[in-house]
């Protein structure tokens, strides 16, 4: 582990995250996305998303033993107020602080007051190429005005970076999901494919509206534009993190959706340009796979 000893900017609580994290994964601070007045775990989770990992919360921190790094968010014995609340390594059976990014050189007793386990999303397994992006197209298109309201069809919609489509719920900050300053919630998509074959009790396929996405596409690999540029028709995107199926998408719809959708639930985006989106748009690939 590479300790960072000089944070980024913010509250102790977001300096010191910031620095944890990028202690443990062999980051620079500054690579640690700023919390952009979400709540810091909201955006350090979507972050780590992004990139197949999970902070895992612990349930009893105070008596957690791990042969292993952990975060945990401590204050010091002497802190009745709360305002020295921070992030700290810990580490051992049983554990101990063994990295303090804003008091490097000090032992205080601290009071633990939660713990998280950096996870993969997924078991391990053998390295896999990342999948060639191929060309595909917009078979549908759905905005929702509010949180759990019918999805609305479209032809065409307009498409505006940094907030998402026009009248759909998530533009406006209005979604179940929404998080100020979040990533990856300004267009979702799902294969028509993925659809097409989900096998659910009554045998009829799930719809493109009770799917929930803005964008039912054809002939692409979403799952491959995962931390990639692509493009759909006129518009810029950027590809953040898989869009896995939950509880909530599956009290919407119907019992199976949520273990039918398992890596197959689509894909979370943010635009990168605006324009208007249109059914039988082109995807294609950007030819850039860094994060802007």
């Amino acid at each position: 582990m590479t300790e960072i000893t000089d944070p980024s900017p913010g509250t102790p609580a977001d300096r010191s995250l910031a620095a944890c994290l990028a202690s443990l994964l062999g980051l620079q601070a500054a690579a640690i996305p700023a919390p952009g007045g979400a709540p810091p775990l909201v955006m350090v989770r979507q972050w780590l998303a992004e990139r197949g990992l999970g902070l895992v919360a612990v349930a009893d921190p105070g008596a957690f033993s791990w042969a292993g790094p952990w975060i945990a968010e401590v204050a010091d014995d002497d802190d009745d107020d709360g305002d020295g609340e921070r992030y700290v390594v810990m580490f051992g059976v049983p554990s101990g602080v063994i990295f303090d990014p804003l008091n490097p050189a000090e032992a205080a007793p601290v009071r633990i007051r939660a713990g998280y386990v950096l996870a993969s999303l997924e078991p391990p397994h053998p390295d896999v190429p990342p999948a060639p992006v191929t060309a595909g197209r917009v078979e549908s298109i759905f905005v929702a005005p509010e949180a759990q309201a019918p999805m609305q069809r479209r032809d065409e919609v307009r498409a505006v970076a940094g907030r998402g489509l026009e009248g759909d719920r998530y533009a406006g900050g209005q979604g179940t999901f929404s998080v100020a300053g979040g990533r990856g919630n300004e267009v979702t998509l799902i294969a028509g494919e993925v659809l097409d074959t989900l096998q659910l009790p009554g045998g009829r396929p799930l719809s493109g509206a009770e799917a929930r996405r803005n964008i039912v596409t054809r002939d692409v690999d979403l799952n491959a534009l995962v931390g990639r540029r692509f493009r759909i028709g006129e518009l810029e995107l950027i590809g953040r993190r898989r869009c896995e199926p939950c509880a909530h998408l599956q009290r919407l719809t119907r019992p199976g959706v949520l273990r039918g959708l398992v890596h197959r639930g689509g894909l979370r985006a943010d635009l990168l340009s605006s324009g208007t989106l249109r059914v039988g748009d082109r995807i294609s690939p950007a030819g850039d796979h860094d994060e802007p």
